[in-house]
């Protein structure tokens, strides 16, 4: 079932008010008291609404034990994400799974991860229809301006929380004061509201682990792109993309006996589907180059088979085609994935993980400092004027498939450059959706 902007944020508020209740509940019966477990100051536990969002908006083809074992892995990725995350920003770890068997970094675990995805089942078959039946109930007006109210408060709340509890990682005592009187008075209230969030951060996760600051000679700044940074996924990124689009035209030229186009972009050939995931694999298994080939394998496998199928769900979301169909292969899944290819993602994570990386980390840590930096951010912009223009080429080739007439400039633009015939170069293997 297709939700509306305004049922999609109705659905977000309610789970993130459910997920507080759960998760203060929980710890109020551990600790005696009661507490705010959110991460903001509002009743909301944010993780809980942004996790059903992306469960209602890519598992909605999905049913029974499909529907299970995908809602387990997107939550599961996402606290493991959350957690790192908050670690990273905080120096903390706000929870700590390390006691349970089959546990990871102490973020996830087994158990979590089959209660994360029952949840999701009852979240799609039960939850949401009943919420927005709930929701229809509300005047139309009245149920928008709530939803309007409610996300500014949100916004709002998590702008203020975060700014002010970015000093965690530089410490209260950095505050500078200048002689001026209305900085000043900023300054203050800012250690005040700091302190009230502070306060509340302890009380609500008493046994977080203070994570102790990395030494700063660790920090190589004569070293371009030292480590896991911003800088190195950038190339990452565009290495994957590049190689990922040989990879597959160097395939289809072996079992089909044609050239043709593989890219994702209409400027150069790069397949953005294996950009994403040589960068986001690098993000979440790096840390594990060290751990046995079986375990990368299986992480890539349900990672790989998980990513893929979301990509197909939100290209045929946003631009209204398919660009892979898999109906023909054994053991597929509504023509998105196929066991096979979940098997090659496990592969390739594997060869990825445990060879190619430290070679290409080593390069990329080669180039100069100054020079890596300005090309990194003209590759930044590079791809994303790429994205915006192959994303209207594809709208608007939607569009023509409508009958909808240019009636903007934009329009008129992609009509002239990128017509079907020239899309259908770039595209070979698009299939409108009816």
């Amino acid at each position: 079932m297709i939700y509306s902007g305004y049922e999609m944020l109705w659905l977000f508020f309610i789970y993130s008010f459910s997920g507080w209740i759960l998760e203060t509940v929980s710890a109020a019966l551990r600790q005696k008291q009661f507490v705010n477990r959110g991460l903001v100051n509002a009743p909301f536990c944010v993780i809980y609404g942004f996790t059903a969002m992306i469960v209602t908006i890519f598992c909605s083809e999905l049913h029974g034990f499909w529907l299970f074992a995908y809602g387990m892995i997107i939550a599961t990725v996402i606290e493991w994400t959350a957690g790192h995350w908050i670690e990273r920003f905080y120096h903390e770890k706000w929870w700590d799974y390390s006691k349970i068997k089959g546990n990871l970094d102490g973020y996830i675990c087994l158990p979590m991860s089959v209660f994360w995805g029952i949840l999701c089942v009852v979240v799609k078959n039960w939850g949401n229809p009943f919420l927005v039946n709930l929701y229809s109930w509300i005047p139309g007006i009245l149920g928008q301006i709530i939803v309007w109210i409610l996300s500014g408060v949100l916004i709002i709340d998590i702008a203020a929380t975060l700014f002010i509890l970015a000093g965690r990682s530089r410490r209260i005592e950095q505050w500078k004061g200048v002689d001026s009187w209305l900085t000043g008075i900023s300054s203050g209230l800012g250690r005040r509201i700091y302190g009230l969030i502070d306060r509340r951060l302890r009380r609500a996760y008493p046994d977080a682990r203070e994570k102790a600051e990395k030494d700063s000679a660790e920090v190589k700044s004569n070293v371009f792109a030292y480590g896991c940074s911003f800088y190195k996924i950038i190339w990452l990124f565009v290495i994957g993309a590049f190689l990922g689009d040989i990879v597959e035209t160097l395939y289809c030229r072996a079992t089909a006996g044609v050239w043709m186009s593989r890219s994702s972009v209409v400027w150069g050939p790069f397949s953005l589907v294996w950009g994403i995931a040589i960068a986001v694999a690098t993000l979440l298994l790096h840390r594990y180059k060290d751990r046995s080939d079986h375990f990368i394998f299986i992480a890539g496998t349900c990672l790989g088979g998980a990513y893929e199928y979301i990509c197909s769900v939100f290209t045929e979301l946003m631009f209204g085609k398919v660009f892979w169909n898999y109906s023909e292969i054994p053991f597929n899944l509504g023509g998105r994935i196929n066991l096979l290819y979940c098997f090659f993602w496990g592969i390739a994570a594997v060869i990825w993980i445990k060879g190619l990386y430290p070679i290409m980390s080593s390069w990329i840590e080669r180039i100069p400092v100054k020079a890596g930096k300005i090309l990194s951010w003209v590759i930044l912009v590079f791809f994303c004027c790429n994205i915006v223009v192959s994303g209207l080429a594809l709208i608007r080739s939607d569009q023509r498939a409508k009958g909808v007439p240019a009636e903007h400039t934009w329009q008129n633009i992609m009509d002239e450059q990128y017509d079907d015939t020239r899309l259908k170069e770039i595209y070979p293997n698009a299939l409108q959706v009816n």
